[in-house]
């Protein structure tokens, strides 16, 4: 079976369409959705989940062989992270994934998938990566939507480039191009708006609701009217949960949350005003839409007078005087619109910067840093009407053709010649000349479009003119005989006709001036800044500070190109990117056009494969010379093999060491090396078996140094051993001799009295009383003993080893073999993080963790590592507990598992938000975090948290210097201001004073409300009391500290009143129908 079904294609025997659809088919059947081109991957989507994506799968693609693993997504991943640090055929170089393919091939999904293996490949402890993980869901929610190809189409393309130093990620940023505005205010038959409305209005909850002014999504005229059924609404609920836990992860501010749904709101709102002309040919809101234009004034933050005259007309400058001009009703309903649009698109564009704001690398600037960037950009499209959004689409996707064939095709063909390699030229569809007819000035299409956008009478009609007189006779465009502005252009996946209609306002893409001004003056700051914003030449938003007052017209000088320029800008600018990085190929095929599993149309995937080149391709790769460093590069990469120092970096050099390798099917030309796609890996091989081999020299070389110095250890040990018991001889012989001495000097001095005569006693003089003499204190301390130093145990969990036992005898070491000195800069330093994490805790911390006066069960303040397991040594398996970390501003939970306590750090992020290190959910307080992990397990071992390890152990109390903290909110809920007892004075100050000096600043005294007055102390507490409460409202998560919109109270007003006029007319709906079925009755009888 694997003989008929090979997983490269370059080494089909018989190469034509017919066996290469049957070889994708047949694997297609079997569920083997990949296969290879030489190094180039084809993905056919599945439609359906498949188990090729779990852990255990990713761990077998890291830095695995090509040949030793069936051809996956994660294996171009590897590929790209390898080559990015240099481990492959060249040095460290950026990369570039380039993921193309039509609409529902598959493309996001494969982009999700790159992401997730090369954050696997580089992990580290931080949580960065997760941050970038959850980038992918929340561009998602506001850039993507249903269409009648895919049911989760990207409308906008984005480019991700991940940025690294040595092997570990150190930040990110995403470039993004064209988002589809108009996709807001208009969809087409089987279509619909962005996911973030839909999820939004299913996810939010009633309070919520009422907050943010939204009501049944089947009253917006945006949404068609429509919504989904119960399961739909139920997935949507869950994917808003999703979004609003991204946003978290990543680090937005939950009053920029609360903003941005606002302004989210505001745009439904604002789908619903609608107008009616007066006698005076004025312009007024519908009475039925009066409240929806009170509500869009709450939620954008303006004065419903200025929101409807800037709908209704626009005011201009000339010579000084302001004039207005009124608009008829197909204008206004066109200014609502554009509203509407330049919104969303500046909402979706200030994302994008914060996100780049809040993963940018935090390096320095001098630090270089490599680079893998992933592109996942719009598929080429199709429609039964096809207009500006699409023209740009399919120009991008041109443009990639054109990277492909230079890269594959052109660039390689070139060289042959330019070497003199012997070479059949393969013949290739050129798609130069279809990107010639766009992008050429200055009559190319977006050159002629900017033209025509220029002259303020232009219609769309005059532009198709204009294209149909400047290319009737350019072959790859043809002329539409139709009353509709249509033309046709063929590119390179097929004929596509456009409608022009829209194309001008949509390339120009003004705001009125006075509507600019309208917003930034918005009480709404979110809205003031993003109006207030510049415009790159690339069409990405540049936030700025928000002027209040605006004078002059001066809006975004950039902001003067159009659309189309600025679209031709940032394909220029990332094709530049990509052309300087090593790229790596993913053409993605969509099996069918019903989006069903397990059905290939034979007809549709052939299109395919010919519009892609695959077949040139895979001529190319298994005939062709895909790698071609010149001499010098393949030298100074490889001159290791021969193992000589100091090669020359020149031809004969490079033939000696392929001649060393056994290589075969290479060739030289007269500058450079042509080797085919599977030598890299070859030669790859060969360097990894001499590094294995430095690792084993290295291994000996130092286990025999490190052993050398080991004898050497010994060996002095027993030196000094045998000494000291030399010494001890000694001193036991010449002590015996001094005890002989004296007891013979004892004897002899009896005998001498006993020989004396008596004689009666005489009395001694009077002596004068001795002064006092100053204490020795050197003199009166014993000498201890010199011990060699026992290690004390880490844990109760480890025991001392032999060694350090057997080093518990009388032996005289010498201290500088087991000794340090003291190092007093990082005691210091040690000292000063300490200080900066107890300041940090009693600052931001205290008041959130408080309730009632009581800190939670489960916390534990200040205690060491060893403390914590020392504390659950005896307890059974999910006994948990939290402490403050004693080095830096966090926290860490510590987790009693089966056979050993796991250490979890768990970080306090810029917004507020805690998360355990490496999981992918942000929690708004600590009590949430551990309530959460007591129903989904911590990853990776899944482990629940049961029982919470109590704050009193068989020693001393652990938690006791918390009470320091809430000395004015420790009294219970019972104890009144009027009745102040002593005896709760006098329990605030039971501390144990050594635990509570952790939480003490150096220096400050740990008992000095002992020292005043009992009155004075009674008034400090009351005072510390009132204080308390009113902190532990302020900062009650769940309280009224809670951000809400700015004009809430008006969009609850303007709330009601809709509801008011919608019964109302329900009312009157009754009343005719029950009047109408009265005169039937009546005529009947």
């Amino acid at each position: 079976m694997e003989e008929n079904l090979p997983e490269d294609l370059a080494n089909l025997s018989e190469l034509d369409e017919k066996s290469l659809l049957e070889v994708l088919t047949r694997r297609f059947t079997q569920n083997l959705i990949y296969t290879y081109i030489g190094d180039i991957l084809v993905a056919i989507n599945p439609f359906k989940y498949l188990s090729i994506y779990e852990k255990e799968v990713s761990e077998r693609y890291k830095c695995h062989e090509k040949k030793s693993l069936p051809p996956h997504i994660f294996a171009v991943a590897d590929r790209a992270y390898q080559s990015m640090l240099g481990r492959l055929a060249t040095g460290p170089k950026n990369q570039c994934i380039v993921i193309s393919g039509e609409s529902g091939a598959g493309k996001t999904e494969s982009t999700k998938l790159l992401l997730r293996h090369i954050m696997e490949l580089c992990k580290a402890n931080s949580q960065l990566e997760q941050q970038i993980l959850q980038v992918n869901p929340l561009l998602e929610a506001f850039g993507n939507a249903q269409t009648v190809m895919n049911d989760n189409s990207s409308r906008f393309g984005k480019y991700i480039q991940l940025r690294f130093q040595s092997s570990s990620v150190k930040g990110a940023k995403i470039n993004e191009y064209l988002l589809e505005k108009s996709r807001v205010v208009h969809q087409d038959e089987g279509e619909q708006n962005f996911h973030i409305f839909y999820f939004m209005l299913a996810g939010i909850s009633a309070e919520d609701k009422e907050m943010y002014g939204l009501l049944d999504p089947t009253r917006y005229r945006y949404l068609n009217g429509r919504f989904g059924q119960d399961d739909l609404v139920q997935t949507w609920r869950g994917k808003y949960a999703e979004v609003c836990n991204a946003m978290d992860m990543v680090g937005f501010e939950e009053q920029e949350k609360v903003d941005m749904m606002t302004i989210l709101a505001g745009i439904l709102s604002l789908g619903n005003i609608t107008f009616e002309t007066t006698d005076s040919d004025a312009l007024k809101v519908c009475e039925a839409s009066r409240g929806w234009l009170k509500a869009t004034a709450g939620q954008f933050g303006v004065q419903e007078e200025d929101l409807l005259k800037s709908l209704t007309c626009t005011t201009s400058m000339t010579r000084g005087e302001a004039i207005q001009r009124l608009h008829n009703q197909q204008q206004a309903e066109d200014a609502r619109d554009s509203i509407a649009k330049v919104a969303y698109g500046r909402v979706f564009g200030w994302i994008v910067s914060k996100i780049n704001e809040l993963l940018a690398p935090k390096v320095d600037c001098d630090v270089e840093l490599n680079e893998i960037g992933i592109l996942d950009i719009f598929g080429f499209e199709n429609f039964a009407v096809n207009r500006f959004e699409q023209l740009c689409i399919n120009l991008a996707n041109e443009q990639l053709q054109y990277f492909f064939n230079h890269h594959i095709f052109l660039m390689e063909q070139k060289e042959y010649k330019e070497e003199s390699i012997t070479w059949e030229t393969i013949t290739y569809k050129d798609n130069k000349p279809i990107l010639d007819l766009f992008l050429t000035k200055p009559i190319g299409i977006l050159s002629l479009l900017d033209e025509q956008s220029a002259f303020p009478q232009a219609t769309d009609r005059d532009f198709v003119d204009k294209l149909n007189s400047k290319f009737k006779t350019a072959p790859n465009f043809e002329v539409v005989r139709n009353h509709t502005p249509l033309f046709t252009i063929v590119h390179y996946a097929g004929k596509v006709q456009y409608n022009a209609s829209g194309f001008l306002e949509k390339n120009r893409d003004t705001i009125p001036a006075n509507i600019r001004e309208l917003f930034i003056n918005s009480v709404t700051p979110l809205l003031s800044v993003l109006f207030a914003a510049t415009i790159s030449r690339t069409g990405t938003l540049m936030p700025r500070r928000a002027k209040l007052q605006v004078a002059d017209d001066n809006f975004n000088s950039t902001r003067k190109q159009s659309v189309g320029a600025q679209f031709k800008h940032s394909l220029a600018v990332l094709m530049e990117k990509m052309f300087a990085a090593g790229p790596h190929f993913v053409r993605c095929i969509k099996p069918n056009r019903s989006k069903q599993p397990d059905q290939l149309d034979s007809k549709l995937v052939m299109d395919q494969l010919r519009y892609n080149g695959l077949m040139e391709t895979i001529r190319i790769r298994r005939d062709g010379f895909s790698w071609r460093p010149t001499f010098r590069e393949f030298a100074e990469r490889y001159n290791i093999l021969l193992l000589k120092p100091d090669l020359p970096l020149d031809k004969s050099s490079c033939m000696s060491i392929l001649n060393n390798t056994e290589l075969s099917g290479w060739k030289c030309g007269s500058s450079r090396l042509f080797f085919k796609y599977w030598h890299q890996e070859e030669l790859a091989r060969q360097l990894e078996r001499l590094g294995r081999a430095a690792l084993v020299i290295q291994k000996n070389f130092r286990a025999r140094v490190c052993r050398r110095r080991y004898l050497f250890l010994l060996a002095e040990i027993r030196r000094q051993r045998q000494a000291q018991r030399e010494r001890e001889e000694h001193e036991e012989e010449e002590r015996m001799r001094q005890q002989l001495e004296e007891e013979r000097k004892r004897r002899l001095q009896l005998e001498q009295e006993n020989l004396r005569p008596a004689s009666p006693p005489v009395p001694l003089p009077r002596k004068k009383k001795p002064e006092p003499r100053p204490r020795s204190v050197l003199s009166v301390v014993p000498k201890a003993e010199h011990l060699a130093p026992v290690p004390r145990p880490r844990s109760k969990l480890f025991e001392a080893t032999p060694f350090d036992n057997e080093l518990n005898e009388n032996v005289d070491l010498d201290v500088s073999l087991v000794l340090q000195p003291i190092d007093e800069e990082r005691i210091k330093e040690k000292h000063l993080k300490k200080t900066n994490t107890i300041r940090w805790f009693k600052e931001t911390q205290v008041r959130k963790l408080t309730r009632d006066g009581e800190f939670p069960s489960w916390f534990h303040g200040m205690i060491t590592r060893r403390q914590a397991e020392d504390l659950l040594i005896n307890k059974p398996c999910g006994w948990f507990l939290v402490r403050v970390g004693q080095s830096r501003e966090g926290f860490t939970l510590t987790f009693r598992g089966a056979d050993r306590c796991r250490h979890y750090m768990v970080e306090m992020q810029s917004n507020g938000k805690y998360v355990i290190l490496g999981e992918d959910r942000a929690h708004s307080s600590l009590t949430d975090l551990v309530q959460y992990h007591t129903q989904v397990g911590i990853k990776p071992f899944m482990e629940l948290l049961t029982v919470p390890c109590g704050q009193m152990c068989d020693q001393e109390p652990d938690y006791e210097e918390l009470r320091a903290f809430t000395s004015s909110s420790s009294s219970s809920s019972s104890s009144v201001v009027e009745h102040p007892a002593e005896d709760q004075d006098m329990s605030s100050q039971k501390v144990h004073l050594q635990m509570q000096r952790l939480f003490l600043p150096p220096g400050g005294n740990s008992n000095t409300e002992s020292h005043k007055p009992p009155v004075l102390k009674r008034i400090s507490d009351r005072r510390r009391r009132v204080e308390a409460q009113l902190e532990h409202k302020e900062d009650d998560p769940t309280g009224e500290s809670r951000p809400f919109p700015r004009l809430y109270p008006s969009i609850r007003l303007a709330m009601r009143e809709i509801q008011q006029i919608q019964q109302h007319f329900q009312d009157q709906i009754k009343v005719s129908s029950g009047k109408a079925s009265g005169s039937w009755k009546r005529t009947d009888s």
